[in-house]
């Protein structure tokens, strides 16, 4: 692992898992939409092996053969019964996010979201977070054409901010993070206290691995 970039000039983030601790009310809120469309309830383990990818293809790696129309019902029930939960158990940072934010923040490092969830989504978490001051740019799945690990939400990004992929870390906690920075040219750093194990993040070709997202302010490549 290449430890030396000292020109890191834009950290591009995931946000469930990695950020925001959504696991709980993701896993749930599957359970239950299971439920209220009369499917087979998959265990906690296979609905977070779908986290960090869009929707649809959540319900269809879990609910195989599914056909499209009923794909599209479960997304719909999925995001009512989504916004009932976030009332009753709302998310939290993760230990250290907000300071580590702060901190790169107050560096000069322009600091981004690209996620599977909706923009609409992201902004609202991030300002009832009290992070969303921090984060100048986000990428939801409504956003772009092609999700995770497609590197469109990076290039995306990229593109916006006028910033090349050499001079970018890209920050996530599952392989479809790690693969779509890497595919992108970006260096990636994979947190381990998501939805991934350590293993999984190293075969999908992290540059870094880290347990504590303020371990990213003694990576040498975000020394100043």
């Amino acid at each position: 692992m290449q430890t030396t970039i000292k020109d890191i000039r834009l950290v591009i983030f995931d946000f469930d898992g990695t950020l925001g601790d959504t696991r709980r009310n993701i896993v749930q809120t599957m359970q239950q939409t299971m439920e209220a469309m009369h499917l087979p309830v998959a265990d906690e383990a296979a609905c977070a092996s779908t986290i960090g990818l869009p929707l649809e293809e959540c319900f269809r790696m879990i609910c195989h053969d599914l056909p499209d129309a009923k794909i599209l019902e479960c997304t719909s029930v999925y995001r009512h019964i989504f916004e009932l939960n976030k009332q009753k158990m709302p998310p939290a940072l993760f230990p250290h996010v907000k300071e580590t934010l702060q901190h790169l923040h107050h560096q000069d490092y322009a600091l981004t979201v690209a996620s599977s969830r909706s923009s609409a989504s992201l902004k609202d978490f991030m300002h009832d977070m009290g992070i969303s001051q921090y984060i100048s740019y986000i990428v939801g799945a409504d956003n772009v054409t092609h999700a995770k690990p497609h590197p469109e939400p990076v290039l995306k990004t990229l593109k916006a901010l006028d910033i090349p992929a050499r001079e970018t870390l890209v920050v996530g906690d599952m392989p479809v993070d790690i693969m779509m920075g890497g595919s992108a040219g970006t260096r990636t750093c994979a947190v381990t206290y998501g939805n991934a194990t350590r293993q999984q993040l190293v075969a999908a070709g992290a540059d870094f691995v880290i347990d504590d997202l303020a371990e990213l302010l003694q990576l040498s490549i975000l020394l100043k």
